[in-house]
C-alpha cells in the first residue's frame, strides 16, 4: 500500500489526479493539500509517507521556492514535480534541488501511471518529449566556463556512452536502456559507472544535469554531423 499527498491549489486537477492514481493504484491512501502550508502540516502529522506530489504555483510557494522548503524541511521525503510548466531548464534545475521526478499536467493517463510507478519503484522520471528538446540558443550555462564554452567532459565519453547518456536524460531506466539500445542490463549498468566517472558526477542525476548544461543533444547532433562529412 502506498501513502501519497498531491498538494496543489486546483480542485478540479486534485480530482482528476485522484480519479488517475485511484484506477491504477489499487489500496493506495491519497491525501490533498491546496497549500505549502498545508501540505507541510499534512507530512509533519502523518508517518510512512511514500511520495509527494507538489505543483508548481502553489499561492504562498510560487515556482521551485516550495520544493527548496520541503528539501529542507523533510530531506526524507521523496517529492515529484506535477506543473504545467514545460521548460527545459526548470526540470533540470528542479532535478538538481532534489526532485525525483517532473511530471508535466499534459501527461496522458497511461504515461501518467507509468511515471509513478517508476518513481514509487525508486527510479527517476523524466519527460522524454522536453528532455529531447535542445536548450533555447543563447540560453546562460550553470557551469562556471561561460555560456559559449564548449563541452569539456562529454568529448571523454565513448559512442556507446554518449548514447546511453542520451537514454539516461529522457528518463530511462537501466532495463530500459538497454532494451532501446539492444545491449544486456548489466553493460548498461558497466556503461553508467564509467560515465558517472568520467564526468565526475557523484550520481546519476548529476550526470543528467551536466548533460544539460553541456548540451548533450547538440554535442550529439554535431557528432552524427561529423560521421556523415
Amino acid at each position: 500500500m502506498y501513502s501519497l499527498l498531491v498538494a496543489d491549489d486546483h480542485p478540479l486537477f486534485r480530482d482528476a489526479l485522484h480519479a488517475v492514481i485511484s484506477s491504477g493504484f489499487t489500496d493506495t491512501q491519497l491525501l490533498e493539500a491546496d497549500s505549502l502550508a498545508g501540505a507541510m502540516a499534512r507530512i509533519e502529522a502523518l508517518e510512512g509517507l511514500d511520495l509527494l506530489l507538489l505543483d508548481l504555483s502553489l499561492p504562498d510557494a510560487d515556482g521551485l521556492e516550495g520544493l527548496k522548503t520541503l528539501r529542507e524541511t523533510f530531506p526524507w521525503l521523496p517529492v515529484a514535480i506535477v506543473s504545467a510548466h514545460q521548460e527545459r531548464q526548470l526540470v533540470l534545475d528542479a532535478i538538481t534541488l532534489g526532485a525525483v521526478g517532473y511530471i508535466p499536467k499534459s501527461t496522458p493517463r497511461e504515461q501518467l501511471l507509468n511515471a509513478l510507478h517508476q518513481i514509487l519503484q525508486g527510479q527517476l522520471y523524466l519527460p522524454a518529449d522536453i528532455m529531447r528538446r535542445p536548450p533555447p540558443r543563447g540560453m546562460p550555462s550553470t557551469t562556471t566556463e561561460g555560456a559559449d564554452s564548449k563541452p569539456t567532459r562529454l568529448p571523454r565519453l565513448t559512442d556507446k556512452q554518449l548514447d546511453v547518456l542520451s537514454c539516461m536524460s529522457q528518463g530511462m531506466s537501466n532495463k530500459q536502456i538497454a532494451r532501446e539500445l539492444a545491449i544486456a542490463e548489466t553493460t548498461v549498468k558497466t556503461h553508467v559507472s564509467a560515465i558517472l566517472r568520467k564526468l565526475g558526477a557523484t550520481s546519476r542525476v548529476h550526470a543528467i544535469v551536466v548533460a544539460g548544461e553541456e548540451d548533450l543533444s547538440g554535442f550529439l547532433a554535431k557528432r552524427t554531423a561529423l560521421a556523415k562529412g
